[in-house]
């Protein structure tokens, strides 16, 4: 994985090869898009706040300020080979029809997100009955923009649900690879690869 990346993110641009076409929805600073596209990648992103699509810009990166819940409707089906969609899902006002967009635009879709379920989620609410505020998620409860708590279960759950394949699965625990099993609890964060 790559130093310069966060690990989700190192994760998909180890899977993406040079030539790709690819939307990065929620891209930030453009981290992503930046690496993708020193391989080769024509990378593209869209991002809700405006100051994150100046600093992308001013990077030379090509990102169109967009909220996913409603602007992926304007993109036209099968434009990009991946749609990615990392550390948002659970930001979403519609995240079913996020994901069917992601998959109506993208021959393949990356999605990552939080895993709720995590033992240290589960511990701070069993031993002090708040939400945790932890590195992963450093605000409290008010501050945060989680508005759906998804978990790996849950998503796995909603894929079989709407007949979505899934091609691969990483589980992190912080910055590691950590097994499949048990992942439901011992995964701090889930990245997935969706057919």
């Amino acid at each position: 994985m790559s130093a310069a990346l966060r690990p989700d993110l190192a994760i998909i641009a180890a899977q993406i090869a040079p030539g790709a076409r690819v939307l990065d929805i929620g891209c930030g600073d453009g981290a992503l898009m930046a690496a993708l596209g020193a391989r080769g990648v024509d990378a593209r992103g869209m991002e809700l706040d405006g100051a994150c699509v100046e600093r992308c810009v001013a990077r030379g990166l090509s990102v169109m300020q967009g909220d996913a819940d409603r602007d992926l409707a304007d993109y036209g089906d099968g434009a990009f080979d991946y749609a990615i969609l990392s550390q948002a899902l659970q930001t979403m006002h519609r995240p079913a029809d996020v994901v069917e967009q992601l998959l109506r635009i993208g021959k393949r879709a990356f999605v990552s997100f939080p895993n709720f379920a995590h033992w240290r989620v589960r511990a701070s609410l069993l031993w002090s009955g708040r939400m945790p505020v932890t590195r992963l998620l450093p605000v409290a409860w008010y501050e945060t923009p989680n508005i759906h708590h998804v978990t790996v279960r849950d998503f796995r759950a909603f894929a079989a649900q709407r007949g979505i394949r899934v091609e691969q699965a990483w589980f992190l625990s912080g910055d590691r690879l950590t097994s499949p099993a048990a992942a439901g609890w011992r995964a701090e964060h889930a990245v997935f690869l969706l057919g």
